[in-house]
């Protein structure tokens, strides 16, 4: 990753020097300003610019995170929550300086209730390490980004990835938090029930928040029974629409594909190349298909007819545990691999959704806009469910790549909002995007989440600019 560290400095808060003696009497050696872990902490992985917070600590408790909030609630210095570093529309970009508070060390599992499918992790624990941990219980975690991200990241980020047209996405799989709010106040919201109509809904105003109303230190989450059978198939077709259209009527017919991903061209050369790999290098659809042995031929065989009548061809099967990893594994190297086609250069990737039966109207007018674009365009999405990634990669050096990457942008996104779309279907806002807001949500909405952000962080500490539009 490609991330700029020439860049200006935030201003330096009169309080900073005091409060760092403090913190460091809280915290000893894992309070540190250090130049290499500042800016480790300012930028994750994407075009975003680097800007390092002023100091980084690494609690381990709840309790110390709330002691660490209060100090800054008092100083009135930012907040910046981080947990690995994996986001992509810089939400942990210190934009006004401030505190970093890393979560990482916050990793213990601390409850698994394998009868009741639900378990309750600190917010540093990633996806990966909670399926370990579950391996030998006949249950695992779905919500699958692509990156090993923190759950505290995910659920702050109200992420989804390739599994979601089956399992959902954060939202839906968050079952309770502990929050600690912009004085330190240690919330716990929701609980291990599966329903429940008892007053506001504060999980889900947590879930999506990016750091903005509180700092998440830990999640209760639903879990699911390992499937009795898995298979994944690869298919080409002659052209996006072709491939949307079969994803669509895939989902129109029932058939409950644990994962349907789009890729074009560009996306499968990345993929051979990087990869050591050799597909057909045109538009395909990677599925994947979970139930009992019979079900999971069944619905292969089904899908595998729909996607012949679109003029789908080449079907390949990945059965074996090791083929399909191998499989995913490329799908969630892409973002690497699509670097690889271009060195010296960085992704700037979006991420609408749309309604399932626009999404080829999306992607083909967008493709359009760009074909003179001086850098390549990719396109790739988890297409069940309308949501789909272009890529541009870009020199960050160029003022004429940067100025035509933002164009793009932007009829991407206006088109999709026209289109009864998003802005973001599981990145997030972070603060390139907090433009849109208006349009996707409208005045009101926006100024009733400014309400809401002004009632539980009424001095702006918790991570300032973003997700609101200036």
């Amino acid at each position: 990753m490609n991330v700029p560290a020439a860049t200006p400095q935030p201003l330096r808060h009169p309080a900073l020097d005091d409060l760092t003696t403090a913190l460091r009497e809280l915290l000893g050696p894992r309070c540190s300003t250090s130049d290499s872990e500042r800016e480790h902490h300012g930028h994750g992985e994407s075009y975003h610019p680097t800007r390092a917070p002023d100091v980084v600590c690494y609690p381990q408790t709840t309790e110390e995170v709330s002691a660490i909030v209060k100090l800054c609630h008092q100083a009135k210095v930012p907040v910046i929550p981080f947990g690995a570093g994996t986001s992509l529309e810089g939400h942990v970009v210190a934009l006004h300086g401030g505190v970093c508070i890393d979560l990482s060390r916050m990793n213990a599992i601390t409850a698994v209730n394998a009868e009741d499918l639900d378990c309750t992790v600190e917010a540093g624990v990633t996806r990966k390490q909670l399926n370990e941990h579950l391996r030998d219980t006949g249950l695992f975690f779905p919500v699958d980004p692509g990156a090993d991200a923190t759950l505290g990241g995910m659920t702050a980020t109200r992420a989804s990835g390739t599994n979601a047209v089956r399992y959902g996405t954060m939202k839906d799989n968050v079952l309770a938090l502990t929050v600690v709010l912009a004085d330190g106040t240690i919330l716990k919201t929701g609980g291990r029930a599966r329903k429940s109509s008892a007053g506001y809904d504060l999980t889900r105003l947590f879930v999506g928040s990016e750091g903005t109303l509180g700092v998440i230190t830990e999640i209760t989450l639903r879990l699911y029974g390992i499937p009795e059978a898995s298979s994944a198939a690869v298919c080409s077709f002659p052209d996006i629409a072709s491939a949307v259209n079969c994803a669509i009527e895939t989902i129109q017919c029932g058939i409950q594909v644990a994962r349907v991903e789009l890729l074009d061209e560009t996306c499968m050369r990345a993929i051979n190349r990087h990869n050591n790999l050799s597909y057909p290098e045109t538009v395909a659809l990677f599925l994947e298909f979970h139930g009992t042995e019979a079900a999971v031929v069944s619905q292969a065989e089904t899908v595998q007819m729909l996607a012949e009548g679109h003029g789908g061809e080449g079907w390949r099967f990945a059965t074996s545990t090791e083929e399909r990893n191998k499989l995913w594994q490329a799908r969630h190297n892409m973002h690497y691999a699509l670097l690889a086609l271009r060195p010296g250069a960085s992704s700037w990737g979006t991420d609408t959704c749309v309604p399932i039966s626009q999404l080829a109207t999306c992607i083909t007018e967008i493709k359009e806009h760009a074909k003179d674009a001086p850098f390549p365009v990719t396109a790739l999405g988890h297409v069940g469910d309308g949501n789909f990634h272009m890529g541009f990669l870009i020199r960050m050096d160029s003022p004429e790549e940067l100025r035509e990457a933002e164009r793009l942008n932007g009829l991407l996104v206006n088109r999709a909002i026209e289109l009864g779309g998003t802005c973001t279907g599981e990145h997030g806002v972070g603060y390139g995007k907090a433009k849109f807001l208006r349009k996707e949500h409208g005045d009101a909405a926006v100024e009733v989440m400014r309400t809401l952000k002004a009632s539980l962080d009424p001095d702006n500490i918790m991570n300032p600019g973003k997700v609101l539009p200036a």
